[in-house]
């Protein structure tokens, strides 16, 4: 999800959490795709084991904008579950999903259950460790579409994500970002006065209930 450094930890510091260990299996139904998603909690996957109601807002938001993804090039960032991007490639997307190392074990068992029995669209999704500011060279800026979901809540890691995006955008793809906007986080702050600097910013939904809004950018 974020940089590999210790200080830029993406799990917050309480050793306590998810102390016990434990494995859940859900099945959510999203832009017509019913895509379950194991989830290990523990430990070391922290937050990354979690499927956020912000992943799903982005995901319905594909049906909901009619957005055409068949053949278009895709990488996701920072993806815990690897919900998002799967379901991007059960639309028929070729997609890459990246996360630090220690969360590709868990996105690489959700998309190897969730392939279709008729076989991947477009692929299978490809899974690739990515540090925010850090492993940049390996990746290309040839993309369409960069998705997010709840990966804007460290204000220390904001200039990472904001290098990582002008990157990955340079030939002109289309960053959509679903946020919970929770104060203590700095999402609004992100939103409002960081990515601004580099990006041209839209919000194209928002939803007062769950407080989740999803913004699109492109690059200046």
């Amino acid at each position: 999800m974020m940089n590999g450094d210790p200080e830029f930890s993406m799990f917050p510091a309480d050793s306590r959490l998810f102390e016990d260990s434990f494995s859940a299996e859900n099945t959510y139904r999203v832009s017509g795709q019913n895509i379950t998603i194991h989830q290990h909690y523990c430990a070391n996957l922290g937050v990354s084991a979690s499927v956020w109601d912000s992943a799903l807002h982005l995901c319905q938001l594909f049906e909901k904008e009619s957005l055409d993804l068949s053949g278009k090039r895709i990488i996701e960032l920072g993806a815990g579950t690897g919900l998002v991007g799967i379901v991007a490639a059960r639309l028929g997307a070729h997609v890459t999903i990246t996360d630090l190392p220690l969360a590709l074990a868990q996105i690489e068992s959700n998309v190897a259950c969730n392939a279709p029995l008729s076989g991947w669209p477009s692929g299978a999704p490809a899974v690739f460790p990515l540090s925010w500011g850090r492993d940049l060279d390996c990746f290309s800026s040839g993309w369409e579409f960069v998705l997010g979901a709840d990966i804007v809540y460290m204000p220390e890691t904001f200039p990472l994500l904001v290098d990582t995006l002008v990157h990955l955008c340079k030939d002109g793809a289309v960053v959509l970002l679903a946020s919970p906007m929770r104060r203590e986080h700095g999402a609004q702050d992100f939103y409002s006065r960081v990515l601004p600097e580099v990006f041209e910013v839209e919000l194209v939904q928002r939803d007062p209930e769950s407080n989740i809004n999803i913004y699109k950018a492109t690059l200046r």
